[in-house]
């Protein structure tokens, strides 16, 4: 991804919302925020939204740090980040009680509601050989079909290390005897993707794991170059659907988690970040662009403004009760 600085944009950041606040009304002026969040490019929309909002009230943001996951989490417990906009409740549920969970974060607010994640393949494989269910894999006949490595086992586009999504994939693994058949691929996900969907265009079968909001599914368009396959029914499943369908995977939401230290002595700043409420279609417009090359925090940023400019009123709204909640 390419990096560009952010000082200049950052100097008139609050210039450029119409936000209806003086500057005797800015409770953050003079207080530096640390943000952190996780190493997929696809979570910098929301980062920067919230930081539009804080640099509306004052506040000085520094430049968004990255990290996997558990080091997120250990950061903003320990202080050395001061909130996130990136933890999926019950993804990263270990990364977060592991680092002291409530004792030192506040994790109350949902940003992006209906976070989905799943396996797919390409549709034309599933309707010839008739597979909904990551346990047919079991069949050397079948997974081979997926095989792009020349092994012998199917490769499955699956979850870097440290996402957290990766150890329910592994889970899988195991619990549907699927280590003879099945090689999780892993390493810089969307690079493997790429890969992927290269393979698919070539009219080579797939399978790959996935989730929203992320611009693959725009690509790879489910019902038209894809489907969703599910996982064999277990007793202990708590991802099973009404329809009986179980994705293998629970919907998440995306929380805002902050170091209590910090959000009990920045109550303008906490309340905001109890206030933002993003939809996950936005965040997947963004994702497109992302894909489409607008991959600079300038691209980011710009981004956030323009999903700002179509929703003032309401983020005007967040910025006014968040300034009220210093007084």
């Amino acid at each position: 991804m390419k990096t560009l600085s952010l000082s200049t944009a950052s100097a008139v950041a609050c210039m450029a919302l119409a936000t209806p606040l003086t500057a005797q009304d800015k409770p953050g002026e003079g207080v530096t925020l640390n943000p952190i969040k996780g190493s997929p490019a696809n979570a910098w929309f929301q980062h920067m939204v919230v930081q539009l909002g804080l640099e509306a009230l004052g506040y000085e943001v520094e430049e968004t740090r990255e990290a996997d996951f558990p080091a997120l989490h250990l950061a903003v417990a320990s202080g050395d980040a001061d909130y996130t906009i990136n933890n999926w409740k019950p993804l990263h549920d270990d990364f977060y009680e592991r680092s002291g969970g409530d004792a030192v974060m506040v994790r109350d607010h949902v940003v992006i509601s209906g976070a989905g994640q799943g396996y797919f393949i390409d549709k034309a494989t599933a309707e010839t050989h008739g597979i909904t269910n990551l346990g047919q894999l079991q069949d050397p006949e079948i997974a081979v079909l997926f095989d792009s490595d020349g092994d012998g086992l199917a490769n499955l586009s699956g979850c870097n290390p440290g996402w957290g999504c990766e150890l329910r994939i592994e889970d899988h693994l195991d619990a549907y005897g699927l280590r003879d058949t099945v090689e999780h691929d892993q390493g810089s996900y969307f690079a493997i993707m790429a890969d992927t969907i290269t393979r698919y265009e070539g009219g080579g079968s797939i399978l790959y794991y996935t989730w929203t909001p992320n611009w693959i599914s725009d690509v790879l368009v489910p019902g038209e170059d894809s489907v969703q396959i599910g996982v064999p029914a277990r007793d202990d499943s708590e991802t099973v659907g009404v329809d009986g369908f179980d994705p293998g995977f629970p919907v998440n939401d995306v929380y805002a988690v902050s170091n209590r230290a910090f959000y009990e002595s920045n109550p303008a700043a906490a309340k905001f970040l109890d206030l933002v409420e993003i939809p996950i279609s936005a965040v997947n417009a963004a994702q497109i662009k992302l894909r489409d090359g607008e991959d600079t925090l300038e691209d980011f940023r710009a981004q956030a403004e323009e999903w700002v400019a179509a929703n003032q009123e309401q983020f005007d709204a967040w910025v006014e009760k968040a300034a009220k909640a210093a007084e």
